[in-house]
């Protein structure tokens, strides 16, 4: 029996590669009837920025991160309107939910696919640094090492097909 696919974490660090890998999320979706969860994991403070500057780190625990996950949110729900206007409707109508989530984005990923009862997880890969560390990007590579659902990974496109986060 082929398992179905009806809810799909989508991971986005917001960079271009990210952008690109929510199209094969989108088009998931569509072919299988399924619904995306886009989720985004915002790194926690340091201990040592609290330590050292509590004031500073108090600030931005309360009120600036709660400015940055609703610029986010807000980033994403834009995205998804641009991204319309490339392939067509429905992109906002297949997401069922935006997550933005503090915490170190691997276990984040893994907590929120589990959370959220998805059945595959999409994310896209960096590639960077000498032999692209070791082929993947470090979360990818721990994502899809630690997972217990399928993980597809999407690699870094050519330059005629990348998009940006910017510009919305």
């Amino acid at each position: 029996m082929i398992p179905e696919i009806k809810k799909i974490l989508y991971a986005t660090d917001l960079s271009k590669n990210s952008s690109y890998a929510f199209y094969y999320a989108i088009n998931i979706a569509r072919k299988f009837g399924a619904k995306i969860i886009i989720l985004h994991a915002i790194e926690p403070i340091p201990v040592h920025i609290l330590a050292y500057a509590p004031e500073l780190g108090e600030r931005i625990e309360n009120k600036d991160r709660k400015e940055a996950v609703d610029h986010i949110q807000n980033l994403l729900q834009e995205f998804c309107r641009k991204v319309e206007t490339q392939i067509g409707a429905p992109c906002l109508a297949l997401i069922s939910k935006f997550l933005v989530r503090v915490g170190h984005p691997v276990e984040e990923i893994l907590k929120g696919a589990d959370e959220e009862d998805c059945d595959i997880i999409i994310l896209g890969s960096h590639g960077k640094g000498f032999l692209k560390q070791t082929f993947l990007g470090s979360v990818s590579s721990a994502v899809l090492h630690r997972s217990k659902k399928p993980v597809f990974i999407i690699p870094l496109p050519s330059e005629e097909h990348m998009m940006d986060w910017d510009g919305i």
